[in-house]
């Protein structure tokens, strides 16, 4: 009875401490909060231009000014800290409340520890004891800052297979820094940003290097991911330093990989150090202009989920989409990775084989094939060792086709019928292919009932094709279907382009059934056509709009 007692006692001292640990540390997130606002370098500059600031402080790595109104804070590396404190005195924080918190903290957490361990001697071995984290010191900013050092490409658009428009695009950003004056002479100026986008494996960063190379300029490589540091200030110091470096050895190039690490949209939930970042990188963007021949190039998978401010005119001016290889740039880059191998593979077959493959996937199925060749104790890669490892490298990427004849001549079927249909009602789209599709990017903010009409049958379209084709549905449709319900109900709902003000969700079926109807009348008068373009997708893989017209004008 009397143990049972203690152990209610002992349970009761142990609740009560972690009570008192919690309130101590809600009181300490409550008095250690921080209400200031992140600002950039340009914004401190106006501050002090206007003469607002009425006191500034040092703290944990940030500069605090304080205006009539509000509080800021900015990394105190991006600042010259000489330069304002001959304008502004300069406090330094004394910390002396975090310390009186943190010691009552630690005073309360060494007390539960010996209260525990005094408790495990008089109770069994089955209560858990907990241990004390060992003290480490945690680096400094400065201790882990690397100094940024360009590199000296040796990638050329030789070195590139395939991605034959994505080289025609950047010739001209490479013309351009080669021979500047050229156009500098009519007024023209050089794009401050190139945004490459694509699925990851297509080979962006090495289009960055091969800009670099033909034009024989410094390459300064970031990752995103690298920028954005755990530590106080860091990322905005080194998007700082990375320019700064560009800036001294212009010419140059700027690569930053993955740039959806910093670029996020912001929010009400952002983080500051990342928001810190962000703001940095658009205030360099602003502060060179295309004389000082700095190329900013920025690779990300997720352009969806950039900000804004990254994306409007004056920063990456120029967008690249870089799609997955189709069957004739498979074929070059599989010969390019077998060049130095000896193999007696069918380098045609392969590359009608490997569709939706990537670069970065074609050279894993050549390494695979090559370890699959040795381990059967020869020298020379066959097909049969491509066949033996195909499986293995498919099951290991994402979103990768390996369609069979059969599979293909569907797929073909219903994307001949989606791009007839889009150029027929001229909906705008780049490509659309057996493995790619990709269309233009809207910029009218303005939109009628009959262009959400038309892009309905465009999503309808596949669909229709094969269902007049084969007599059935098929599972391809189900994103393009997903997307013309959602956008079937947007119309009803959103913008009242129903019978009746009112919404009313039948409408939106209503509307599909219609759309599906008039598409349907559509493809059985251009059947002709949609069996070109079947055909022509069945040879190439992709189609573009100006192609489709091509085949379309044949008709008349």
């Amino acid at each position: 009875m009397s143990s049972t007692l203690q152990t209610f006692k002992d349970k009761r001292v142990l609740t009560a401490i972690s009570v008192a640990l919690i309130t101590l540390l809600l009181l300490l997130f409550v008095f250690l909060r921080d209400d200031s606002r992140t600002i950039t370098s340009r914004q401190l500059d106006i501050l002090i231009k206007k003469d607002l600031i009425r006191k500034s402080q040092l703290k944990d790595g940030y500069l605090y000014v304080k205006s009539a109104k509000h509080l800021y804070k900015i990394p105190k590396d991006v600042v010259d800290m000489k330069k304002f404190a001959s304008m502004y005195p300069v406090e330094y924080a004394k910390s002396y409340l975090n310390i009186y918190f943190i010691l009552i903290v630690s005073i309360l957490a060494i007390s539960t520890l010996l209260y525990l361990l005094i408790l495990r001697k008089n109770k069994s071995d089955d209560v858990v004891i907990l241990k004390s984290p060992e003290t480490s010191v945690s680096p400094t900013a400065e201790s882990v800052s690397e100094k940024i050092e360009p590199i000296v490409s040796n990638v050329t658009f030789k070195d590139v297979a395939g991605m034959k428009e994505t080289k025609e695009e950047l010739s001209e950003i490479v013309d351009f820094l080669k021979n500047p004056s050229k156009y500098t002479k009519v007024d023209i100026k050089l794009p401050k940003g190139v945004l490459l986008a694509g699925p990851p494996g297509v080979g962006k960063t090495h289009i960055a290097k091969a800009v670099a190379g033909e034009v024989g300029v410094p390459f300064f490589y970031q990752s995103g991911a690298s920028i954005v540091e755990i530590y106080v200030g860091m990322g905005a110091k080194r998007v700082h330093e990375l320019f700064e470096e560009a800036r001294k050895h212009a010419p140059s190039v700027i690569f930053i990989d993955e740039i959806d690490a910093i670029g996020k949209t912001r929010g009400s939930l952002g983080n500051d150090e990342r928001e810190a970042t962000l703001n940095q990188l658009l205030t360099e963007m602003d502060g060179f202009d295309s004389d000082s021949a700095v190329l900013v190039i920025a690779a990300t998978n997720r352009v969806e989920m950039l900000d804004e401010a990254l994306l409007r005119p004056g920063r990456f001016d120029r967008r690249v989409h870089i799609p997955l290889p189709n069957r004739d740039d498979r074929a070059e880059i599989l010969n390019l990775y077998l060049k130095n191998k000896r193999h007696h593979a069918d380098i045609s077959k392969l590359a009608v084989m490997t569709i939706g493959f990537s670069s970065a996937a074609l050279s894993t199925l050549v390494n695979e094939a090559a370890l699959h060749a040795m381990r059967e104790g020869r020298k020379e890669i066959f097909m049969t060792d491509f066949v033996s490892v195909i499986d293995k490298v498919i099951s290991g990427k994402r979103r990768i086709l390996n369609l069979s004849d059969e599979e293909k001549q569907i797929e073909a079927v219903y994307q001949s019928g989606k791009a007839l249909v889009a150029t027929w009602v001229d909906i705008p789209y780049e490509m659309i292919g057996l493995s790619n599709t990709i269309f233009a990017d809207e910029e009218r903010s303005i939109q009628s009932k009959s262009d959400y009409f038309n892009m309905l049958m465009v999503y309808l379209a596949g669909t229709a094709a094969t269902e007049a084709k084969y007599g059935q549905r098929y599972s391809i449709a189900a994103d393009d279907l997903k997307r013309a319900k959602e956008l079937a109900y947007k119309m009803v709902e959103e913008y009242s382009m129903g019978e009746s003000i009112f919404p009313d969700k039948k409408e939106a079926e209503d509307l599909m059934v219609k759309a599906l109807e008039e598409v349907t009348a559509m493809l059985a008068k251009l059947e002709s056509v949609r069996k070109d373009i079947a055909n022509y997708l069945l040879t190439h893989e992709n189609i573009k709009q100006e192609e489709a017209r091509e085949l379309l004008r044949g008709l008349f």
